[in-house]
């Protein structure tokens, strides 16, 4: 212990580290940066398990026969992966409450509501294509012989293509949790207590810039193990394919 606190105090007397990574400051705010990290989480898983589900509706009406629902699937997957996700949190935290009178007071905590909403909507858009992708790389004759065996298409679909879809689509499904964790560090735009807001925070309060240091520190933290798995799993895929 002793020997830590001899090389963070000389870490610290090196100016250039002091102003912005200082070990003893990032020590000293660890906890309430933990504290943003953990909401970072909760709001990125719960925009992914809002986000899979309705993927995958979007995936299945993408390669539906029925032109009506590839056009609304088509549609909804341009404009969220052809717009940037802070306009679509800034529309969804300022423009929605003006265009619907009384929407925060009908949602109790808005802000956090409507901010897992738009990371799931933003992600359930990227994760259609995936999920598309990976039905499309099913060989037809498998749905062809569940038709045959009397499945109805959605039959089919659910019992006989998708749990070999969710097998493949795993890696990039991985992949797009990685992203949206990162990406969540822009709900600091609308204030919301995540990582990237708790460091602008404890930054102005100490006047240093070593918290986005430890920010990042934590981030890569976060992602580094996920990028290792899938990595990992895609090794796995290729051996067992």
């Amino acid at each position: 212990m002793s020997f830590l606190h001899d090389t963070a105090q000389w870490l610290d007397s090196i100016r250039i580290i002091h102003l912005f990574a200082s070990p003893t400051i990032i020590g000293d705010v660890l906890p309430i940066l933990l504290k943003g990290a953990w909401l970072t989480i909760s709001y990125s898983l719960l925009g992914q398990l809002f986000g899979i589900p309705l993927g995958i509706v979007a995936a299945v009406m993408k390669i539906s026969r029925f032109r009506t629902l590839r056009a609304l699937s088509t549609v909804y997957t341009d404009f969220f992966r052809g717009t940037p996700l802070l306009v679509q949190i800034l529309i969804a935290m300022y423009a929605l409450p003006i265009a619907i009178p009384n929407l925060r007071l009908m949602i109790p905590n808005y802000d956090m509501v409507g901010g897992v909403a738009v990371l799931g909507v933003n992600s359930g858009a990227y994760v259609a294509e995936i999920f598309r992708a990976g039905i499309e790389s099913i060989h037809k004759g498998q749905m062809e012989a569940a038709r045959s065996l009397g499945f109805s298409y959605l039959g089919a679909m659910r019992y006989i293509i998708l749990p070999q879809t969710f097998r493949r689509v795993l890696p990039p499904l991985t992949n797009e949790f990685i992203a949206l964790l990162k990406d969540s560090s822009l709900l600091s735009v609308v204030a919301l207590p995540e990582l990237a807001q708790q460091a602008r925070n404890v930054s102005a309060w100490k006047a240093n810039q070593s918290p986005f240091f430890g920010a990042a520190l934590i981030y890569l933290a976060m992602t580094l193990p996920l990028t290792r798995l899938v990595a990992y799993m895609e090794r796995r895929l290729a051996v067992s394919d």
